[in-house]
């Protein structure tokens, strides 16, 4: 959640769809992610009320970092009445969710889509989602807009001009030294 206003109109939107008669009624409960860094809306919900405490935010999640969130009130409200909860995870477990959702799901998303996988793990590990229940995350950014907070995590290569020659060749280039590697038993994983 950053300004809490998307967590918001999703509940709006089911309950719309339910009156409409366009879905079943049943309990739908929310769980609202933020960065430790900036956590407003988290923290009202953890302490049960809808009074947003403002927050200078400091976290790699710039997307979400709104310290005194506008919709806070009302994203705290909609998921303390649901029956859900908020989650804030740290720098470290953001970066490490965006590349397990990365490893595991072919994923690559930015930093907020980190904090919404960290979180929903913390969620199941804590019990207030169960392993049965049907789960749906949204993840909304792309990885490209935040790369910065991967620099450190990975061995940098030479950098590939973008021209669509030049990423030609480079695949050429590793596709030799691949087969000159299978030809000697071994593999080239890189």
């Amino acid at each position: 959640m950053a300004g809490g206003s998307l967590i918001t109109k999703i509940r709006k939107a089911f309950s719309e769809l339910v009156a409409f008669g366009l879905v079943e009624d049943k309990p739908v409960r929310f769980f609202g992610a933020q960065a430790t860094g900036c956590s407003p809306i988290s923290t009202a919900v953890k302490n049960n009320t809808d009074v947003i405490e403002p927050q200078r935010p400091n976290t790699i999640a710039r997307s979400l970092a709104i310290g005194n969130p506008a919709d806070g009130p009302y994203a705290s409200r909609a998921i303390r009445a649901s029956g859900g909860w908020a989650e804030d995870v740290s720098d470290i477990e953001i970066v490490s969710a965006i590349q397990e959702l990365a490893e595991t799901e072919g994923v690559f998303t930015e930093t907020a889509g980190g904090v919404t996988t960290a979180v929903t793990a913390r969620l199941y590990a804590h019990g207030r989602i169960q392993p049965d229940e049907l789960t749906v995350t949204c993840i909304t950014g792309n990885g490209l807009k935040t790369t910065d907070c991967l620099q450190d995590c990975y061995e940098q290569n030479q950098a590939i001009r973008p021209r669509l020659s030049d990423f030609e060749n480079f695949i050429e280039e590793r596709s030799a030294v691949n087969e000159a590697l299978r030809q000697l038993g071994e593999s080239y994983v890189s």
